[in-house]
């Protein structure tokens, strides 16, 4: 079968280069036509693993421009607290999550919230003061505010109010310290215990 079909292309060729003004061209635009069969054939039963291959390709490129654009964002948020103090909402939220505070309660607590901001942006502006004297000043605006909002909470929220208190002394006074011109260094934290 083979050979019969050898033999009809062949027959094919001939009737064509015989006719032709040009038997040449035609004789090589007859076999570029078979070469292209072959490799039409060729792609055809590839197409699932090009297909397959095209998808992985394209799935990785997205999956690794996704990562990198999670990367800059921050994940959330979570990279912009250790860039600086968190937001007066931000911190309000967070406090009306953990002590599970009433809308009577947030709106109590806001400005006290806010008034802390307030000074310490105005402490961290301020270049006539020492480090030392900066965290000192830190300090004391921390445990005023603390005692402003103690009296606000129930005496289960004050429990908790103060467990976050002692667990987050120390991450919370070393960033603060770091926008205000010095790297956070943990020197500054012997004086504040």
């Amino acid at each position: 079968m083979n050979n019969s079909r050898m033999l009809r292309r062949l027959n094919a060729v001939v009737v064509l280069m015989t006719t032709s003004n040009s038997p040449f061209s035609t004789a090589a635009i007859f076999v570029a036509a078979g070469a292209w069969q072959r490799v039409s054939k060729e792609f055809h039963r590839m197409k699932k693993a090009m297909i397959c291959a095209l998808l992985t390709v394209a799935m990785a490129t997205c999956g690794t421009a996704l990562y990198a654009q999670m990367q800059d964002s921050g994940q959330g948020g979570g990279q912009q607290q250790r860039r600086g103090p968190m937001s007066t909402d931000d911190r309000l939220q967070h406090l009306t999550q953990m002590l599970n505070l009433t809308s009577d309660q947030q709106t109590k607590i806001r400005p006290i919230l806010e008034n802390e901001s307030t000074q310490m942006q105005a402490l961290r502006g301020d270049t006539s003061m020492s480090r030392d004297d900066k965290m000192t000043k830190m300090k004391s605006i921390r445990e005023s505010t603390n005692s402003q909002i103690s009296p606000i909470l129930t005496s289960d929220q004050q429990q908790k109010w103060q467990q976050m208190q002692t667990q987050h002394m120390r991450p919370q006074g070393a960033p603060m310290g770091a926008p205000g011109g010095d790297q956070g260094a943990p020197p500054p934290t012997p004086p504040q215990q």
